[in-house]
């Protein structure tokens, strides 16, 4: 089981971090609401590494058949896998590359985005300051890496719930011996 899980989560973080590594440093001149849609099929794009890899043990360790507990299981633990890695270059992309400029620029669209809806300068305001707020929490490590980590995560579950059950097999009944049987 290891074996797998190992594989399939490299494989899923790895492609996960390819992605965010090519998209996220040009996110605001791809455009955030581009960029949403992008960076959560990269995501799903991903995951589907989640549905082979429970697969994959089902075909090759489990000869043919899993239980929804074990494909759950094996399939969790790939999506937890490629969390980490999704987090960790994040971090490393946010702390560095980003640092300076990122929330500036989020922040930013997000004002434009409400003047543009026609909000009131109070809410515009009151917007302003949630950002500011937000900017100061997300200089702590663990906020920041709490936060990234429940972007991935639900898609994650959501296909590990789907492949679990698609993928389920249970032991097949043994034949009872007929006399046709038998005589084979």
């Amino acid at each position: 089981m290891k074996k797998t899980i190992l594989v399939f989560g490299l494989i899923s973080g790895a492609v996960s971090s390819l992605m965010m590594v090519a998209t996220v440093p040009f996110m605001h001149q791809i455009g955030f609401d581009k960029g949403y849609y992008l960076g959560y099929t990269a995501i799903v794009l991903s995951f589907l590494l989640v549905f082979f890899g429970i697969r994959s043990y089902r075909d090759n360790v489990g000869s043919g058949q899993i239980t929804f507990a074990k494909g759950f299981a094996v399939g969790i633990l790939i999506t937890l896998i490629s969390c980490a890695f999704y987090v960790g270059t994040w971090e490393i992309l946010y702390f560095t590359v980003l640092h300076d400029n990122f929330m500036d620029k989020y922040g930013a669209y997000m004002l434009d985005k409400l003047k543009a809806s026609g909000a009131s300068a109070a809410a515009v305001q009151a917007q302003m300051q949630k950002l500011q707020e937000f900017k100061a929490q997300y200089e702590n490590p663990f906020f920041n890496i709490a936060m990234t980590f429940i972007e991935p995560f639900p898609v994650g579950l959501v296909i590990t719930l789907i492949s679990a059950a698609v993928l389920r097999r249970k032991p097949q009944a043994q034949m009872a011996q007929t006399p046709v049987t038998a005589a084979r």
